[in-house]
């Protein structure tokens, strides 16, 4: 997608129409729906490229996105801890508290990043309950994490 603001729309329309497509929990398919418009809204906020990647993918138990951008600087996507009038600084947190899983990496051989999510799937009308936390995990807003890099 060209890196301009129309492609956050286009991107939460798309995810939605192929969760729905796939047979995606609606309360699963609206959050996969608010961390992509999040990520995309980030890679166009910081990354300074002219396209971003956006790509989903259906696993047994989960539902992954992936944003991919053109970054070409050192600094890295990391959680904040906004004061409350900060008038950004919140997205990372939503997606860390919407999502299971997410970290940041750099796509091979070429520049940019790409930051990816992952959100547990259940049976249509099953509550999934809230995302687990693996160990060790740092808790959001505590300044000790800055994204996992693999």
């Amino acid at each position: 997608m060209p890196a301009t603001p129309a492609s956050v729309r286009t991107a939460r329309g798309g995810v939605r129409e192929l969760l729905t497509a796939w047979g995606v929990d609606d309360d699963v398919r609206d959050n996969a729906v608010v961390v992509t418009s999040e990520l995309v809204t980030n890679a166009l906020t910081h990354a300074a490229g002219d396209r971003i990647v956006c790509r989903l993918r259906l696993l047994a138990d989960r539902v992954r996105i992936e944003v991919e951008d053109q970054a070409r600087g050192l600094a890295l996507p990391m959680l904040r801890r906004p004061g409350p009038d900060d008038q950004n600084g919140r997205g990372l947190l939503l997606v860390d508290t919407l999502s299971s899983d997410w970290a940041v990496t750099r796509p091979p051989g070429r520049p940019g990043r790409v930051v990816w999510a992952e959100l547990a799937t259940a049976p249509h009308g099953t509550d999934p309950g809230p995302p687990p936390r693996p160990a060790g995990r740092p808790v959001p807003g505590s300044g000790d994490r800055q994204g996992r890099r693999y």
